[in-house]
Formats: structure tokens, sequence, C-alpha cells
């Protein structure tokens, strides 16, 4: 294995660089705030939204003006649209130089590289070897290691049920306990809050292992892995 004390001191360095570029990337063409999710495709047939359905700006709790408006990218902090930026580009690849890629198990490493786009710095619990994912830290591509490692640093972030949607931020993370056995099974990264007429909330999120993008969780949980739970972490600013 790749000792973390040797390489990361390189690595942070790139991962400052890439926010640097990704925030200016974001700057220069990333604040057309309207429009931009649907620009890319669902790889679900149906994201679970009804016609009554409206997009809520940058995961607040107020509905968009206009039924079916997008999320506006102008509405995040910098750090938070580095990170969409990110997720928005490489939700669907399959390889990575930098980060490698796991076979049928990506979706915790994939989320991890996000919060490194969005500016986490790697510690001796967090980190990745340089293009081999397999051997990266358990807590930076494991889901149940990673709630675990979260449940010991707080400060990072706040864990949050499924009933406390309305707290959710997009930018945040989603667990899913597919056979409530008390393990994570997936993770992905909130894309978008949606909330009906009715004031329902449906959360949608991205992800790998299976390529995902504006997924909705209620599908995943009742279609998808009926029965299973969803949680989340609240990413602190």
């Amino acid at each position: 294995m790749p000792n973390p004390t040797h390489t990361r001191a390189f690595r942070r360095r790139r991962a400052l660089v890439l926010v640097a570029v990704a925030t200016a990337l974001s700057l220069l063409c990333g604040f057309v705030a309207i429009g931009w999710a649907s620009s890319v495709p669902s790889s679900q047939g149906s994201t679970g939204r009804g016609e009554d359905t409206t997009t809520v700006e940058a995961g607040t709790a107020d509905a968009a003006e206009d039924t079916g408006a997008q999320l506006d990218w102008a509405s995040l902090n910098p750090a938070v649209t580095a990170q969409m930026t990110y997720v928005q580009e490489h939700w669907d690849s399959t390889e990575s130089e930098e980060y490698g890629f796991i076979e049928e198990n990506d979706c915790m490493a994939f989320t991890s590289q996000s919060l490194l786009a969005r500016g986490w710095i790697e510690d001796d619990e967090w980190w990745y070897a340089v293009g081999d994912g397999y051997t990266s830290a358990p807590a930076w591509r494991s889901s149940t290691a990673f709630m675990e490692y979260l449940e010991e640093h707080p400060e990072k972030a706040t864990p949050l049920t499924d009933a406390q949607r309305d707290q959710v931020k997009v930018g945040d993370v989603v667990q899913f306990d597919w056979d409530l056995s008390g393990d994570r099974d997936h993770t992905g990264i909130v894309t978008a809050i949606v909330v009906g007429d009715d004031g329902a909330i449906d959360i949608e999120y991205a992800g790998h292992t299976d390529p995902t993008w504006d997924r909705s969780v209620d599908w995943s949980i009742t279609e998808q892995h009926p029965g299973a739970s969803a949680t989340y972490w609240s990413i602190a600013d």
C-alpha cells in the first residue's frame, strides 16, 4: 500500500489546485443559474418527480418561483460549486488515473472525491492511494467506515434522519441501508431538493457504482430497494 505520509503533501497541493480550477471555471460558466441540471441526463428512467413538483433552489426550504425551475448555482458558496462541478463532470466516469476505480463498489470513493474537490483535506483516517482505489483508507472507500469516521468527527458533518429532510442541502451526503442491518450499503451526493405542492420533500442525488444523476431517494427506498432506509450527513461549510 502506498504510504499516505509520503504522498499526502503532494496530493493536498494537487487537491487545492483542482479546487481552485473548478471554482474558477464555475465562476466563468457555472453561474448560468437556471437549467444546469436539465443539461445532464438522469441515469434513472424516472426520477420520481410528479408534474406537481418544484425543484427548490440550492436546497433551501422555499419553493422556486416557477414550477420545474432548476437549482440556482449562484446561491451556492464557491466550495459547494466546486464540489458539484466535479460531480456533474464525473458521475458517469468509470476510470481515473488519479483515484482509480473500484468495480461495483465505487460509490463512497466518488463521494470522497467530491468532498476533496469541496476543500476537505486528507488526514490519517481519510486518504486515497494514487491510482488505486482498492488500497485507499477504509473511510475513503467504504460507506460504513465513512459513517464511523464522521461519527468520530462531528466537526465535519451533522447526522440527519430521513425525517429531517428539510435540513438537507445540496452537496450533503446521503447514505442508504438497503437491508436495515445498521451498515451503510450505498452513498451519494445530494444534487437537488424537490418540494411537491403538498409540501412533501424528495431528495435527489448523484453517485457511482450504479451511475446516477438526479435520482430520487424516495424511488431508491421504495422501488429499487423497497423498505430500505436513508440517512444524511449535513456537511459543515
